[in-house]
């Protein structure tokens, strides 16, 4: 069985920022990668039983409270670990704060992470590799997965936009040297699984993501 026909992915949108939660589950093993898992935690678990997995590895792409405040409920319920780049340790435990300011709800904080992601990691589903990059610039911790001719590319990058820059740890010069100089140098049929709204690929965010048309114009000198 190849790779691709291994895998299964679906997703689940969570929370009052409908935020994309996605669960990447090997067909041979049961075994699953949640990324993201925002709000929601049921949803999340249900999805995983009607997939027919396990959920062994929790990684979440940044520390925003949208994209992690189900992390503790799936950790407590399955044991699995969870993966978190070690810049935005600050932004998880600002969740609380985070959580009352947004939406007036008082939240406990995410639990630490058991293990920290660096850039050129591997994040594994039964022999399945999921490159980790380091895409800073919506935050300094953020990442994308990479593997299997998909991107999960959390709020970095979105169809026909980019993530906001005006959060904490945001830089919008750095989200788009991040996106033009390490994203579009994968191949145009990846697959991009975004943190919010629709899926698209590298290839049309190449040719019609206006953020990024007007960044080559500008390396251009245009």
């Amino acid at each position: 069985m190849s790779e691709v026909t291994e895998l299964m992915v679906r997703g689940v949108v969570v929370g009052l920022f409908r935020e994309n939660c996605w669960i990447i589950g090997s067909r041979r093993t049961g075994e699953a990668v949640v990324v993201d898992p925002g709000d929601e935690p049921e949803a999340i678990l249900a999805l995983a039983r009607d997939m027919g997995v396990r959920i062994t590895r929790i990684v979440c792409s940044h520390a925003h409270l949208d994209h992690l405040m189900a992390v503790g409920p799936i950790k407590e319920r399955t044991g699995a670990p969870f993966l978190l780049h070690p810049h935005d340790l600050g932004i998880a435990a600002k969740v609380p704060q985070a959580a009352a300011q947004w939406l007036g709800i008082t939240v406990p904080p995410p639990p630490p992470p058991d293990a920290l992601l660096a850039d050129g990691d591997d994040v594994e589903v039964a022999g399945i590799q999921l490159r980790v990059l380091h895409t800073p610039g919506h935050t300094q911790g953020s990442v994308s997965l990479y593997g299997a001719g998909m991107l999960f590319s959390g709020d970095t990058l979105f169809r026909g936009s980019i993530g906001r820059t005006d959060l904490e740890g945001g830089n919008g010069p750095q989200l788009l040297q991040t996106i033009v100089d390490k994203l579009l140098r994968l191949p145009d049929d990846t697959v991009v699984l975004p943190g919010h709204m629709a899926e698209t690929t590298i290839g049309i965010e190449r040719q019609t993501n206006p953020f990024i048309l007007a960044e080559l114009r500008r390396r251009r000198g245009e």
